[in-house]
């Protein structure tokens, strides 16, 4: 069967994955783009973006497992757009006509609307549904391919407490944020069901790897 996986999902020293104030302006609220700054940095982030040079190491070799084998990709209403889209029938998210997906996108939200089809390849899809309902349509969408929880953190917890995520990497970024939304409440003793393995990088970045002890 097909792998659920979560890469490069960054959080602050404090275990916070987007700030407060999430508007159109400001995609991760408070926090700016600081939780990202050594994503964006690396060789494999500017490649995408037709740019040479970038962070290299353990970095970048991490940043590089984002896209190889995924299929399908699930995410939260709040990472498709800042708070109120649902009420703007136009709004397609973030990215433009050629978002960076290139596969199906299953978007959780209390208040789904018709898929809508973009440049690339990727089509995003809107779902009412439970977090294994979501990966069931997934795994289908993506045909034998693996499936990536693409956030946010409220997402990424609740698939997490479900035990339906078999690799997750998280990057703890060397910031304190104080406030906005963390990834860790409410997920106890994960390290009984997930063998944990970090790597620090001279950049103060920690990679945390966490496979699912089946």
């Amino acid at each position: 069967m097909s792998e659920v996986r979560v890469h490069n999902l960054s959080i602050s020293l404090d275990g916070f994955a987007t700030g407060e104030g999430q508007a159109l302006e400001a995609p991760f609220g408070h926090a700016g783009e600081r939780l990202h700054e050594w994503f964006v940095g690396t060789q494999f982030f500017r490649a995408q973006d037709n740019l040479s040079g970038g962070t290299q190491g353990a970095d970048n070799a991490f940043a590089e497992q984002h896209n190889p084998g995924i299929g399908a990709e699930i995410m939260g209403a709040g990472k498709f757009g800042p708070p109120g889209w649902q009420d703007d029938p136009d709004w397609k998210g973030w990215w433009g006509p050629n978002p960076p997906y290139h596969t199906p996108v299953f978007i959780l939200t209390h208040r789904p609307r018709p898929s809508i089809e973009m440049d690339g390849g990727t089509t995003f899809h809107f779902l009412d549904t439970t977090p294994a309902e979501a990966v069931a349509q997934a795994r289908e969408a993506a045909a034998g391919a693996d499936v990536r929880i693409g956030g946010g953190p409220t997402v990424v917890r609740d698939f997490l407490a479900e035990g339906l995520i078999d690799y997750m990497h998280v990057a703890q970024v060397p910031i304190l944020l104080g406030r906005g939304v963390r990834l860790w409440d409410g997920l106890d003793s994960l390290e009984q069901t997930y063998t944990i393995e970090p790597v620090s990088t001279p950049t103060g970045i920690t990679h945390l790897s966490f496979t699912a002890k089946r």
